[in-house]
C-alpha cells in the first residue's frame, strides 16, 4: 500500500487549462491590445526580400533583437526602403506569429534616425553607384547647342516650371514637353524615373517629337523632401538616358545623386534654362557682325585685286612693242622666202638629176648577170656539201652496218628519204633562184621606165611641145626684156629645133616702142 500511495499523483489545483492554440491566442491578443502602434529606433540587420514580395528583416540594439516584416503592398509605399546597417525609426503594430511562437512588428514606415543616418545612407549609395561607372565622365554627352524640343519634368503646378518657361521665352523660345511628376513623396522615385525613360522612348519623327534635350527640375527643400532624387531607380534611369539630360534638383547648395548621374548639373532651375538655350538676340548680333565683317572682307579684297591688277598692268609692255620685233622678222623673212625656194627646187633638181644618169640598163643587167652566178656558185657548194654529206652518212652506215643489222634497212631508208626531202628543197630552191633574177630584172625594167617617164615629164623638153619656148641671148637663158635688147644675138628654142635671129637696137614708129627682133 505504501507503494501505491507514493506513486500515485499529485492533487490538481484549481488553474485552468489552455490548449496550445489557446494560449498563443491569448498571448497575441495581450501584446496586441497592449502594443497596438509604436514607434522603435533600432540599427536594421539581416534583410530578405523572397519571391513572394514581402519584406523580412530584423531591428536591433546592442541587447536584443525583434523580427520585422513589412507586407508586399506596403514595401511600394515606403519612402525609405531599409537597408542591413541602416539606423532607422519604424512604426508599425506588434504582434505574434504561433506557428514559431515568437513575435515580431508589422512596420508600415520607416524613416532614418537621423539627418546623420540619411547622409550615411546616401554616401553608400553614392559610392556602390560609382563602384558601377553610372557617374563616370566618359558617359556624359554634350549638349545639342540650340535644341528644337526640350522635354521637362516636373510638377505642372509649381513655380519651377514657370521660371522655366519664363527664361526660355526670354533668351530663344523652343517648343517644350511637359512630363507631370511627383516631385516629393513615396510616388517621386517610380514617377521621375518612368517619365526619364518616356520620353527616351519617344520614337524620331512619330506624331509626338522627340526631345533634343531633358530637363528634371525641382525647387529647394530639405534632404528627406529631395530624397526621391537619390533612390537608385531614379539615377539608373538618368544615366542610361541617350537624351542628354540636365538636373536642376534644388537650390544651389542642394545636391542629390541624380546630379552625379546627369550630363549637366544646374544651380537652379532658371540655371538649367539658360544651358538650354543661347540667347537669341545675342546670336543675331554675332550673325550681323559676322555679315558686316564678311562684306567688308570681299570689299577689301575685290578692291586689292583690283589695285594688284593694275600694278601688274603697268609693269607690262605696250602691244605694238611686243609685235614690232615679231613683225619685222616675219618681214624679213617674207623677202627671202621666194629665192630660198627657188634655190631648193634647183638643187634638188640637181640631185634627181645626178641619180638619173646613173640608172642604166647595162648596169642593171650586170648586177643582174653578177647575181646569177653567185647563185650558181651557191648551188654547185649545196651539191658538192651534200654529196660529201650523203658520203659521210653512207660510210657511217657502212661501219656501223655490222652492229647494226638489224636497224640498217630503216636507217637507210631514213637517208633516203633525208635525201629525197633536200633533194626536193635543193629543187625548190634552184627554182626559186632561176625565177629571181628575172623578176627582179622585171622589177628594175619598170622602175627604171616610170623614173624615165617622171624624167620626161620634169624635163623642159616636154613643156617645149606644149608651145613654150626657150630664149638664149649670147649663149645665156634670157627671162626678161631688157636682158634681151643687151644680147646681140637672140636664139630661140622651139620643141623641133632652133632659130636664131640679130636684135636690132633702133625703135620704129608705129609699134610702140618695141623694137623688132627680125
Amino acid at each position: 500500500m505504501d507503494l501505491f500511495e507514493d506513486n500515485a499523483p499529485a492533487p490538481q489545483g484549481n488553474q485552468p487549462e489552455f490548449t496550445v492554440s489557446e494560449l498563443s491566442g491569448a498571448v497575441k491578443r495581450v501584446i496586441e491590445g497592449e502594443f497596438g502602434l509604436v514607434r522603435v529606433r533600432g540599427e536594421v540587420g539581416r534583410v530578405s526580400r523572397p519571391a513572394s514580395g514581402h519584406l523580412y528583416y530584423d531591428l536591433k540594439d546592442d541587447r536584443s533583437v525583434i523580427a520585422a516584416i513589412t507586407w508586399k503592398g506596403q514595401v511600394s509605399r515606403l519612402a525609405v526602403k531599409p537597408e542591413e546597417g541602416m539606423e532607422v525609426i519604424v512604426t508599425g503594430r506588434m504582434t505574434t506569429f504561433p506557428g514559431q511562437s515568437k513575435y515580431q512588428l508589422i512596420v508600415e514606415d520607416v524613416a532614418p534616425a537621423g539627418a546623420g543616418a540619411l547622409m550615411a545612407m546616401l554616401e553608400k549609395r553614392r559610392a556602390a553607384l560609382a563602384a558601377e561607372g553610372l557617374f563616370d565622365p566618359a558617359r556624359k554627352k554634350p549638349l545639342p547647342f540650340l535644341p528644337g524640343v526640350i522635354g521637362v519634368v516636373t510638377s505642372p503646378s509649381g513655380a519651377v516650371i514657370r521660371d522655366i518657361l519664363h527664361r526660355l521665352r526670354d533668351r530663344f523660345p523652343r517648343h517644350v514637353l511637359i512630363w507631370p511628376v511627383a516631385v516629393q513623396g513615396q510616388a517621386c522615385a517610380p514617377e521621375v524615373a518612368a517619365a526619364i525613360r518616356g520620353f527616351n522612348a519617344i520614337e524620331a519623327g512619330g506624331p509626338v517629337p522627340r526631345p533634343d534635350l531633358i530637363i528634371v527640375a525641382r525647387g529647394g527643400g530639405s534632404l528627406e523632401d529631395l530624397w526621391g532624387f537619390n533612390e537608385e531607380i531614379v539615377v539608373r534611369a538618368a544615366a542610361a538616358s541617350r537624351i542628354p539630360l540636365i538636373s536642376a534638383v534644388g537650390h544651389e547648395t542642394d545636391t542629390t545623386l541624380i546630379d552625379f548621374a546627369s550630363d549637366r548639373r544646374a544651380p537652379t532651375p532658371t540655371a538649367a534654362a539658360e544651358m538650354a538655350v543661347p540667347v537669341r538676340l545675342e546670336l543675331l548680333a554675332a550673325v550681323d557682325g559676322l555679315g558686316a565683317r564678311s562684306v567688308r572682307a570681299v570689299v577689301a579684297g575685290v578692291g586689292n585685286r583690283g589695285q594688284r591688277l593694275r600694278d601688274v598692268a603697268r609693269a607690262l609692255p605696250r602691244l605694238d612693242a611686243l609685235l614690232a620685233g615679231p613683225e619685222q622678222r616675219l618681214d624679213l623673212w617674207s623677202g627671202k622666202l621666194g629665192a630660198a625656194l627657188g634655190m631648193a627646187a634647183a638643187r634638188k633638181r640637181h640631185a634627181f638629176e645626178a641619180r638619173a644618169g646613173l640608172v642604166r640598163p647595162e648596169l642593171l643587167l650586170g648586177l643582174v648577170a653578177h647575181r646569177r652566178r653567185d647563185l650558181a656558185e651557191v648551188a654547185q657548194r649545196a651539191r658538192v656539201a651534200e654529196e660529201r654529206r650523203l658520203e659521210r652518212v653512207r660510210s657511217r652506215i657502212e661501219a656501223l652496218g655490222g652492229r647494226l643489222q638489224p636497224s640498217l634497212q630503216r636507217m637507210i631508208g631514213d637517208a633516203e628519204r633525208e635525201t629525197r626531202k633536200g633533194q626536193e628543197r635543193l629543187a625548190g630552191l634552184a627554182a626559186r633562184l632561176d625565177a629571181a633574177p628575172k623578176a627582179r630584172l622585171e622589177r628594175l625594167g619598170q622602175r627604171l621606165e616610170a623614173l624615165d617617164r617622171t624624167r620626161a615629164t620634169l624635163g623642159y623638153a616636154e613643156t617645149l611641145k606644149r608651145g613654150f619656148a626657150v630664149v638664149r641671148g649670147d649663149g645665156a637663158v634670157v627671162t626678161g626684156k631688157a636682158a634681151a635688147e643687151r644680147a646681140a644675138v637672140l636664139e630661140i628654142e622651139f620643141a623641133d629645133g632652133r632659130v636664131t635671129v640679130g636684135a636690132k637696137k633702133g625703135r620704129t614708129a608705129g609699134d610702140g616702142g618695141q623694137g623688132s627682133l627680125f
